[in-house]
Formats: structure tokens, sequence, C-alpha cells
């Protein structure tokens, strides 16, 4: 670890469980609204994340970060509620869980993508806090697509298998978005991706063992084929590689927006790879 990294973070564990209980906690302070308590071995709560590190618990975060809206997809189904509004419930939840902060990156993504211009205007537009009509259409979108999906995967494979794939799916792409770090450089000297540095290939293969393991779990408990999880991973790894060829052609990199963007994008393909495959 450099010598930075050790001032942001003098309580750091080098490994072991407590290494990766601090990373679990402090990714979740970072991508989400949660209450997340000090941790008894935790002198700074408040410190800013080793990212490089931290990303290995990331699948994990984001699995957490997803299951109250699971929960109350459960609670709403069962008590004998429409899917879809059960299901917008249950996204509307995750995004409050999140703080809204990957469907942020989405808007950016697209209002900069969208407009003519050069690296340097698209990578202005993609900073400017502003949603513009390309970033509202987009967000509009990628909500109704994902209440959709969810929507349909309960009607078709009942409460169980929708509650499943919402916390999976969501472990899988906050994962499967970090490739863009680990091949990209930022896009930008400065910004968050760039302050967060390039993500470690072990640290990568960690966090998508964790991913991976996980989500199967959960798919295969809840009657999902083992096919299923090939073309969930097929189909995510897919539309990675589009963002990755688009990002490098379009601002020549990768910021924290279009990970966010990746992420909400991936997450929408491996929905559909499960609902694909749900006999109708």
């Amino acid at each position: 670890m450099s010598d930075e990294s050790r001032d942001r973070e003098p309580d750091r564990p080098e490994s072991g469980p407590r290494a990766l209980a601090l990373d679990l906690a402090r990714a979740l302070r970072f991508f989400s609204r949660l209450p997340v308590p000090a941790l008894p071995f935790e002198r700074d709560p408040h410190a800013l994340p080793d990212f490089s590190r931290m990303t290995r618990m990331l699948p994990l975060a984001g699995a957490l970060i997803a299951l109250p809206g699971a929960l109350l997809l459960l609670v709403a189904l069962a008590l004998g509620l429409p899917a879809i509004p059960a299901a917008t419930l249950a996204v509307a939840v995750t995004l409050i869980a999140s703080g809204g902060l990957h469907e942020d990156g989405l808007a950016d993504c697209c209002d900069a993508l969208g407009a003519r211009g050069d690296r340097d205007r698209r990578l202005a537009i993609m900073k400017d806090s502003a949603i513009g009509s390309f970033g509202a259409a987009g967000l509009t979108l990628v909500l109704i697509m994902r209440v959709s999906l969810v929507a349909g995967i309960a009607d078709l494979a009942g409460i169980a298998a929708a509650a499943a794939a919402l916390v999976g799916m969501a472990g899988l792409s906050r994962w499967i978005a970090l490739w863009l770090m680990l091949r990209l450089p930022p896009a930008r000297k400065s910004g968050a991706s760039a302050s967060a540095g390039r993500v470690r290939a072990r640290d990568f293969v960690i966090a998508g063992v964790i991913a991976v393991v996980l989500a199967a779990l959960l798919l295969l408990s809840a009657g999902h084929g083992l096919f299923a999880i090939l073309l969930v991973l097929l189909l995510a790894g897919t539309t990675v590689a589009l963002c990755q060829i688009l990002a490098h052609r379009l601002i020549g990199g990768q910021t924290g927006d279009v990970i966010g963007a990746t992420q909400q994008l991936s997450e929408i393909a491996a929905l559909t790879a499960l609902l694909i495959l749900i006999p109708a």
C-alpha cells in the first residue's frame, strides 16, 4: 500500500476478516445511504477509503444495498399487490438506499455522449450537474426497464426468483462495471475516478469470485438454471465491452459517471438474460 493510502487509512488491517469487514463497511458508506456504524477496531470511520482494495467487497455491498428493495418486493407481492407497482416500489427503495449514485452517472453520460462536439466538450457536459434532455430520457428509460424486468420475472418465475434476481444482479453488475477501471485510464487528470486510481487485477478477480458465487447461489436457490447464470455473464459482459469501446472512442477513458452508467446498463442486461429464459 502506498504512503498516501496509509495516511488515509491509519487503522487499515493488511489482511484477514477485519480487513474484509472494513472494506465492506467503507464500500457501503461510499456507495450508499445506509447507516453503517463504526466497527470496534476502526479508529476513523470517516477516513477516505483505499478504493483499489475496497472494491473486493463491492459485490457484497451492492447486494446489501438492493436487499431492502428485495424485501419490500417480497412483502408487496405476498400481500397481493400486482407485479408492476410492487417492482416500482422495490426499485425506488433500492435507488434511495444507493443515493442514486449510479443513476446520476448514467444521466450525465447520456447528456455527454449524446452531444455533438469533441472530447473536451463531452467531458465538460458530463461534469455539469444539470440534467439535459438526453440525460432525462436515458434515466427514464433505464428505470422503466428495471421495473418492467423485475415485474416480468415476478410474473413468470415467482416472488423468490424476482427478489433473488434483484439482489444478485445488483452485486454482479457493480463488479463487472469495474472492468473499465481495470482496462481504461481516467479520462480526466482530476476527479473521482482519477483519485480512485486503477483497480488491481487481483482485487478485481476476488470481487468477481464473490459476485459470481453470490449470484449463482441466489439464482439457483430461487429456481433459475445454470444456463441462466451463463447467459447473464454473457450479456452483462458484452454490455460492458460495448461501454468500454464507446468510452474509449468518445472521451478517451473512463470516469466515475461512465462506471455508474455501465453498472446500470449491465444490470439491465443481466435481468434481461434471466427473463429471456423463463418460459412464458
